[in-house]
């Protein structure tokens, strides 16, 4: 007897294209907090979040009160032909939010990637240089100008050349793969005074409009640099009147405990892009800069007809109220406290964990064949979430080899819902040892 799953899966494969992959075909009918019900009615814990994107968890009240109040009102205007207050409203938090002791303004966009391109935009307008740095392992997006910042060829770039122009990788501190064959402490960070030689053999220092960088590298694996790396990488940028981009798309809004992940280093950016959970699941992107670099562009030079839209923008206030003033950043903080006992008792026990990474509830298990050798067991984490997925935890793999395991689920997880959620975790690596 066909599934309603199987059945929907069926309809999916005849009318949408097959470059749009689905990590589980589990179609969902509800999903509240960290619990989702799919199609056949069958419970899932949700250790995958949307991809980062339900911090606040799925369908919070305020959230979906906001919501609801916004669409009773209007919905639609073009902040560009009427503007409204909750956009105003929203920028203004986030200027206050951002790191930085100093004038900040803010735009709105619709997705990460759309944050990410108007970024180079303005450090590009500001600077008046063309050329943009990012990092080995980054992800940025999937445009023409932020897939050309990515670094994963398979399955982002395939096929999708020529590629934005003026766009340069460097190395990124991978401490458990050092590019550079070095180990930390001992190297001292040295993967970020590499900049100064880029400038020799890629691009010129007076070329380098900006050298965008997320803090802690979300598809690339979950990598974490260690804690000098951004305060010189700053500035290196600075010496050379290079703008610091910091993309936290994943890494923002409460997923290490902190609003912004790029707190824990005690950076200042020039610029710092947010999306994913910054709406609660609503499409809303911000990119929040100093206000000398974002005000510079011409009037009707940035912007976008949906860019802002109002119900985002009230579901993006009610996201900040829950995490600041509900107290949710504190319960990611012990979130996380709990995640990095258990997960280095995995470690201890499992062999073939051969990293955990992170910060705060923003953890991943690395995986080796050998913890000698660091081969990468790409196949293992493959096997791993379709184990956990079957026993009810929906589970993501990520990184160049597909071999790490990252954690994003929603930071109202009960803790029963995280005890069974872990307990399948253990089960599923248990069967992938025998």
């Amino acid at each position: 007897m066909t599934t309603r799953n199987e059945e929907l899966m069926q309809l999916r494969n005849k009318h949408v294209p097959q470059g749009l992959v689905n990590l589980t075909p589990a179609f969902i009918t509800e999903a509240r907090g960290a619990i989702m019900i799919d199609a056949d009615g069958r419970e899932l814990i949700d250790f995958a979040g949307g991809i980062g994107v339900n911090n606040v968890g799925h369908c919070h009240p305020k959230v979906v009160a906001a919501i609801k109040d916004q669409a009773d009102k209007f919905i639609h205007t073009c902040f560009h032909v009427n503007p409204y207050e909750s956009y105003v409203q929203l920028a203004a938090r986030l200027n206050e939010l951002a790191p930085g002791d100093f004038d900040k303004m803010t735009m709105l966009g619709n997705s990460g990637a759309e944050a990410d391109e108007n970024a180079v935009k303005i450090a590009r307008y500001a600077t008046k240089r063309p050329a943009v740095i990012s990092f080995e392992n980054a992800f940025h997006g999937r445009t023409l100008l932020t897939m050309s910042l990515t670094s994963k060829v398979k399955p982002y770039k395939l096929g999708y050349g020529p590629f934005a122009p003026e766009t340069y990788r460097m190395p990124f501190a991978y401490c458990y793969r050092c590019p550079f064959g070095m180990k930390y402490p001992e190297c001292k960070a040295s993967c970020a005074d590499y900049l100064e030689e880029f400038f020799i053999t890629n691009v010129a220092a007076e070329q380098t409009a900006a050298v965008i960088v997320e803090p802690i590298q979300g598809e690339g694996g979950f990598i974490t640099p260690p804690p000098e790396y951004f305060a010189k990488l700053h500035d290196v940028c600075k010496k050379h009147g290079i703008l610091l981009i910091v993309d936290e798309v994943q890494s923002g809004m409460g997923r290490t405990g902190k609003i912004f992940a790029i707190d824990h280093w005690g950076i200042e950016p020039d610029i710092i892009t947010s999306a994913k959970s910054l709406a609660g699941g609503m499409p809303l992107s911000a990119i929040t800069g100093r206000a000398d670099i974002m005000n510079q562009s011409h009037i009707g030079g940035l912007g976008g007809t949906y860019s802002g839209n109002p119900l985002a923008c009230r579901a993006a206030l009610a996201v900040l109220e829950i995490l600041i003033e509900d107290g949710l950043l504190k319960r990611a903080v012990d979130l996380g406290d709990k995640l990095l006992a258990r997960f280095l008792a995995l470690q201890e026990k499992y062999e073939i964990i051969g990293e955990v990474r992170g910060k705060g509830p923003m953890l991943a298990l690395e995986l080796v064949r050998d913890r000698e050798t660091k081969e990468p067991a790409g196949d293992e984490a493959k096997k791993l979430t379709k184990l956990c997925y079957e026993k009810g935890l929906v589970l993501l793999s990520c990184g160049n080899y597909g071999n790490v395991i990252r954690v994003l689920m929603p930071l109202v997880i009960t803790d029963a819902e995280l005890e069974r959620g872990l307990t399948i975790l253990e089960e599923s690596l248990q069967q992938l040892r025998s």
